[in-house]
């Protein structure tokens, strides 16, 4: 089984946490490379706005491409980009050059959107018809990285004669990991994804599998309706949030000793995931290194 960390892009000065500089993120995303974390996701989002402060986020993309260049073997990208913020077309072309500059380690992850708009109207992104702008999308997106060609006119989007001559390494560029819960998003799943994406919040296992299990049903089910084998849709989860072995866990975040930990995430594979990516409590170097003997647990399994 693989293991990844999830890391954060937000803050403000004057919060409750020092907000992320550069400095920390690549300090974070090259400790995590050193213990051997298998893989690295970040939120892609443009602000966090409440009734009493606004959060600040550092673009996505631009920070996916300068990580690729500050590691040598584990993957990065975002654990789920928010697909109305961008062109579909730009969207694929931006993967697929993230895919070169990291020879091949980029992690694609998209989904329809979230449901705060706050940051959608001050970027001047679309709120409304979220499913349906993001089946146009994924469309685009999935011809182009898969066949490099798409000629298109939709309702929200449109690609006409659009090409990628430049590719990357990664014939069909990088796997598509998508998102989603219900019906209908299961079935574009289905239809266009390599993998599916989904979170765990300080459940147990069996919470988990009693929330979980019928997303997969209904995945499964989608499925077979397009005679696609289930077993070629990988699956993967974030965890959130998961305290370090001799840390004092925090608002009800999964914790214990490094066998416990292990022992949870390999649980998450007898499910079907095949990667559990990590939320830990105080991200920093210390906790990322504090999860050594966790990762060596869970690839030997």
């Amino acid at each position: 089984m693989r293991i990844g960390l999830i890391t954060p892009l937000h803050g403000r000065p004057d919060g409750d946490t020092p907000p992320p500089t550069w400095d920390s993120v690549r300090s974070l995303v090259q400790a995590a490379e050193v213990v051997g974390f298998d893989s690295f996701v970040f939120e892609d989002a443009l602000l966090y706005r409440s009734e009493s402060a606004t959060d600040g986020t550092w673009e996505s993309m631009t920070m996916a491409a300068a990580l690729a260049t500050a590691t040598q073997s584990i993957h990065v990208g975002q654990s789920v980009v928010n697909s109305p913020y961008r062109h579909p077309a730009l969207v694929a072309k931006t993967a697929v050059t993230l895919d070169e500059i990291s020879g091949g380690r980029y992690i694609f992850g998209i989904g329809a959107g979230n449901t705060s708009d706050s940051d959608y109207r001050a970027f001047g992104a679309p709120t409304d018809m979220r499913y349906s702008r993001f089946a146009e999308a994924i469309a685009i997106i999935h011809a182009l990285l898969k066949t490099g060609f798409v000629d298109f006119e939709g309702t929200f989007y449109s690609a006409k004669d659009s090409e990628l001559v430049l590719t990357g390494p990664r014939t069909g560029g990088p796997p598509i990991n998508i998102a989603g819960a219900g019906p209908k998003m299961l079935r574009l799943v289905a239809q266009y994804a390599d993998a599916w994406n989904w979170w765990a919040y300080n459940e147990t296992i069996d919470d988990l599998k009693a929330r979980v299990g019928p997303l997969v049903e209904e995945l499964e089910r989608a499925c077979g309706e397009l005679d696609r084998d289930p077993s070629t849709v990988e699956r993967t989860i974030d965890v959130y949030s998961l305290a370090p072995p001799g840390s004092e866990p925090s608002n009800g975040a999964i914790a214990g000793s490094s066998e416990e930990l292990a022992a949870y995430l390999l649980a998450l594979q007898d499910m079907g995931f095949s990667e559990a990516r990590c939320d830990l409590t105080g991200a920093s170097v210390e906790a990322v290194e504090a999860m050594a003997e966790v990762v060596e647990m869970v690839h030997a399994g």
